[in-house]
Formats: C-alpha cells, sequence, structure tokens
C-alpha cells in the first residue's frame, strides 16, 4: 500500500529539516523517496498546518519486569485516580501503558533495569505492551560473577565475554549499573557505599566496576554509553559523586541517567540546595556525557528501583505506608516505596526546580533526554505537562511562583530565558534517543526507516498539542486519530548482537552450579519467549568489538 503524507510541517533533526512543509511517502511500513510525478497514493492524509515529527522514543521508563507488578499492587485504587490527566495510576497495566504512550505519540519504550535473572519475564511482560517497540538494559555491576572475577583481576577480555554474553542472553540492547557494587554491598549490612569505598566482601570499589564496565562496553561496539545509575541517589551533597563518576570512565563515553537525583547540594538552612549548574557545566564541556533529567511532577507516585540501599532507607518516607525491599539472587535487588511529591514540600519544590535547571542549563540537546524516570519522579504521562514547562518560559515562572516559597528563592529558575523549540523537543525525545541507542532507521523521518511517525495539531497550549496526538502512525499503519485509538499494532524488539569467545560458559556454568537455582541452560532468553504468540519479532543490531 502507497500512502501520502501530503503538506504537514517537518521536523527530523538527524536530517536538519526544522520547520519545512514536506510530503512523506511510505510503502510497506518504511519511508520512501518521492516517487514519480504521475504517481498516485493509494490513501492520502492531508496534514497542512499540522506539526510533523518521528515517533516518540522513552529511553528510560519502567515498563516491564517484577518491581512493576509490585508497584502496581501497592496502590490502592482511590490513589490511581489521583495522577492528573490519567485514571490510568503512576504505574499503569501493560496494555493501558502502550495506549497511553501511543496516544502521546510514543512509538518506543526501553526498560532501563532489565535483571538478567528475570529477563523472560520483564520481555514477555513488555510483549503485552501494544504498538509500541521496546527493549532492555542488562543490569550488570552487583552480579557477584562479575565482582568475583574484578576481586581477582580478570583480564578486560574475560570481562567483556561475559558482557557480551549478559546481552546475548537477555536480548538487551545495553548495559546499565545501579549503584556500582552498593547492591551487592548492601547484603552484607552495609548502608552506603560511595564511588571510591569497597564492597566489604569483594574489595572492589564502585569506580572500578564503572571503569570496567564502560571499557567492556565501548571494546565491545555496543553504541549506547554505559547506562549509569550512581551512588548516593537522593542524598544532600551527592554532587561530589556525580561528578567524580562522571569523570571515572576516563573520557569514554557514559550516560547518567535520572540526573536530577543526583544534583543535591547542602546549602541554606535546610543543608539541601540546588547543584545542577555545576554539574550543567561538566555535560557542557565533556562531549562524552549524555544524560537524562528524571523530572520530579507534583503528585502521587511509586518509586522503584533496584537500589534497594537507597529504597530501604527511603522506605520511612512511604506514601502511604506501605513498601517492599526484595533480594534478588546473586544478582541485585529492588525496592519499592510509594511516594507522593508535593509543591509545597520545601525539597520537593527544589527537586521539581533541579530537574528543569538541567534542562534548562545543558546547552546541547542531542546529550540531554526527556525522562521522569517513570514512575519515580512521576508518571510518564505527565510528559506533556513538562513540555509545555519546557517550552513557555511564562507558564513556568507562573508555576514557580506557587510552589513552596523559600524553594522559590532557592533557585535561579526564574532567571533562566531559555524556551525549547519544537526542533530541541523533536531531538529531546526522538532523534537524541534514537542516536544513543544506536537505532538509525527510528527516530527520524529519512527514506528507508520506518514509518513511526506522529502528528500535532499547533495551538497556544503545548501541554494540550502533546497530551493527544491528531495521528500517529507506527510501521505505515494509522493507530491514533484525534488522541483516540482507532487500531492495535504490535512493535518490535529491538537487542544487540555481540561477540564473545564461548569459552566464559564454562565459567558461567561452574557459578550457576554452586549459586543459583535454576541451570545455565534455563537462564538465557530463548528467541520463542518473545516470538512465540505470534504477536513479538526480535530485531538485531550487530556491533564488532575491537580486536
Amino acid at each position: 500500500m502507497l500512502t501520502l503524507l501530503s503538506g504537514g510541517t517537518v521536523y527530523d533533526p538527524v536530517q536538519g529539516i526544522n520547520g519545512e512543509v514536506r510530503d512523506i511517502w511510505i510503502r510497506d511500513g518504511r519511508i520512501i523517496d518521492a516517487p514519480g510525478a504521475d504517481t498516485r497514493p493509494d490513501e492520502t492524509h492531508d496534514l497542512r498546518g499540522k506539526i510533523v515529527m518521528a515517533g516518540g522514543i522513552d529511553m528510560h521508563t519502567h515498563v516491564g519486569g517484577g518491581k512493576v507488578n509490585i508497584a502496581r499492587t501497592l496502590l490502592p485504587p482511590e490513589l490511581r485516580a489521583e495522577v492528573e490527566d490519567s485514571l490510568r495510576g503512576p504505574v499503569p497495566t501493560a496494555w493501558e501503558t502502550g495506549m497511553e504512550y501511543a496516544r502521546m505519540g510514543y512509538t518506543a519504550v526501553f526498560e532501563p533495569a532489565l535483571l538478567p535473572v528475570n529477563a523472560r519475564l520483564a520481555h514477555q511482560e513488555m510483549g503485552d505492551i501494544p504498538i509500541m517497540d521496546k527493549g532492555g538494559f542488562a543490569m550488570l555491576g552487583n552480579d557477584d560473577f562479575l565482582l568475583k572475577l574484578l576481586a581477582a583481576d580478570a583480564p578486560q577480555a574475560q570481562i567483556n565475554d561475559y558482557v557480551s554474553w549478559i546481552l546475548q542472553a537477555t536480548r538487551c540492547m545495553a548495559i546499565k549499573v545501579v549503584n556500582p557494587g552498593g547492591i551487592n554491598a548492601f547484603k552484607f549490612n552495609q548502608r552506603k557505599m560511595d564511588l571510591d569505598e569497597t564492597n566489604p566482601y569483594y574489595g572492589v570499589t564502585g569506580r572500578r566496576v564503572l571503569e570496567t564496565l564502560s571499557t567492556a562496553v565501548q571494546e565491545l561496539g555496543v553504541p549506547k554509553p554505559l547506562h549509569v545509575h550512581t551512588c548516593n541517589l537522593g542524598v544532600p551533597g551527592n554532587v561530589d559523586t556525580t561528578l567524580a563518576t562522571m569523570g571515572a570512565t576516563g573520557g569514554i563515553p557514559v550516560h547518567l541517567t535520572h540526573l536530577q537525583f543526583h544534583s543535591y547540594g547542602t546549602e541554606g538552612d535546610m543543608g539541601f540546595s540546588s547543584a545542577a549548574a555545576p554539574i550543567a557545566e561538566y555535560v557542557n564541556s565533556h562531549d562524552n556525557v549524555s544524560v537524562d533529567v528524571g523530572q520530579v511532577m507534583f503528585g502521587q507516585t511509586c518509586t522503584i528501583s533496584a537500589d534497594a540501599m537507597l529504597q530501604y532507607a527511603a522506605h520511612q518516607h512511604a506514601n502511604p505506608k506501605r513498601w517492599l525491599a526484595a533480594d534478588l539472587e546473586c544478582e541485585a535487588g529492588c525496592g519499592v516505596v510509594p511516594f507522593k511529591y508535593r509543591d509545597k514540600s520545601f525539597v520537593n519544590a527544589l527537586q521539581w526546580t533541579i530537574g528543569l535547571e538541567l534542562f534548562l542549563g545543558v546547552n546541547d540537546p542531542w546529550r540531554v533526554v526527556l525522562t521522569t524516570d517513570h514512575p519515580n519522579g512521576a508518571s510518564f504521562t505527565s510528559y506533556p505537562h513538562l513540555i509545555r514547562l519546557l517550552m513557555d518560559r511564562s507558564f513556568r515562572n507562573d508555576r514557580l511562583s506557587s510552589i513552596h516559597a523559600e524553594a522559590q528563592t532557592a533557585t535561579h529558575l526564574a532567571s533562566m530565558d531559555r524556551e525549547y523549540d519544537l526542533y530541541e523537543i523533536a531531538v529531546i525525545t526522538r532523534s537524541g534517543p534514537a542516536r544513543l541507542l544506536g537505532l538509525t532507521d527510528r527516530g527520524n523521518l529519512a527514506p528507508g526507516s520506518a514509518a513511526d511517525i506522529a502528528v500535532y495539531t499547533p495551538g497556544d497550549d503545548w501541554e494540550a498539542v502533546f497530551r493527544d496526538a491528531s495521528m500517529v502512525f507506527k510501521d505505515g499503519h494509522l493507530v491514533v486519530r484525534n488522541g483516540g485509538i482507532v487500531d492495535i499494532s504490535w512493535g518490535v524488539t529491538h537487542w544487540m548482537r555481540t561477540e564473545h569467545d564461548a569459552g566464559i560458559e564454562k565459567s558461567l556454568d561452574e557459578h550457576f552450579r554452586s549459586h543459583y537455582a535454576m541451570s545455565l541452560a534455563n537462564y538465557p532468553v530463548r528467541d520463542d519467549d518473545i516470538e512465540g504468540d505470534g504477536r513479538g519479532r526480535l530485531v538485531a543490531y550487530s556491533c564488532r568489538r575491537e580486536r
């Protein structure tokens, strides 16, 4: 079928297209070059006066795995209904997740904390998310096998083989580390671990974990830099740890995730202040660093994290008063703590301003990604409101004037004149995440790319514009019209195929026999686990390791 999207105003940063009126032709789910003048399309959509972008890509959103299901059970229906503009709750079901994302013009989501031992469940749960493409980041850095290798001074090549094997076994796109070495240390009753402190059992520092894993990712040729949730999340004064973490990889590309939670100082009477300025300055002067923000938005949510050390410390703030922490054998932990951010709370209000200071202070939009660390800072359904805050200074300052009075005086937000334009919004929600992930045929509207396309009707209220897309095409099929779902399709699962020496499996087999309740043979995800129901499909990207 040949489809023509006619006369839309296109924003495609990959091609450098900034508000140009263009036609887009689609055949068999792909964007194609304009055919001959005599060609007649089978279907035409008149997009004159409309905004046209590639489908949105959420690079960091917790949408699959056991912790997500636990979060759903901890919030009763009356609290779910408090989430603004949505009755789905801060942690919607897999089905509702796909619907809500599609309404906003998104077409791909990535689970950033996929525990290898839980990979099969996480993929199968994400398989129930309609319309969206999906993928995962495999978590390492607190698993006993890696820490044993580091304690034994194993060669980098052996660690590279292990990292590669994990990517294949989990069918994941990238590697993530959470509180490097700290989750494991928590199991040995250590309640705090900074970057250069040692794990009490293995004698390994978080810095060494970062150095080793970032090197492995680079030498394997994985496009996505190591995804780092560093130490001391949420702790006043953690700016020093964050700056040290950014420099810990020695110039190797690194991505700091939910940066807002790591940008705190200790100034002022409250002992809590914004450190967004020095962190943004560091990012601006170091091209190897990329970030996502993890913006806090006000209202009820549920924090979920593999950082059991952090979540245990935060459990006293649970709202409502119910929480859970769990140990996951040999690999990591899990903490689930419901929480409500209040605009009249000094700390919560300042967190809100810190995130916005980061968005406005990082100069290069290609190295900052729009996230709320769903659901930790807020539900992803708050993205349209966040976009309006970034695009409309007057609206932003009006909202600023309503928060805790002392938080207003503790921020430079009111003096920040920057307003994002549509081109920059397309970068931080589409083209930038695609580039970081290595998805060359997503996040853009070039011929040959997947026809994942979002269409919006411009207006004075950017929140309304981005809340309900006028049209969304997934692989060339119309799935959303005027904010309503008109068709259901099923996206693909992206993963990264890497190379490794199969000999690593001998050491892994010995480790599994000694420490795991399952055999090594039952650990890896099989293609049929994802594709067996006829809806899912795996798409592999190949990379070559350095020799």
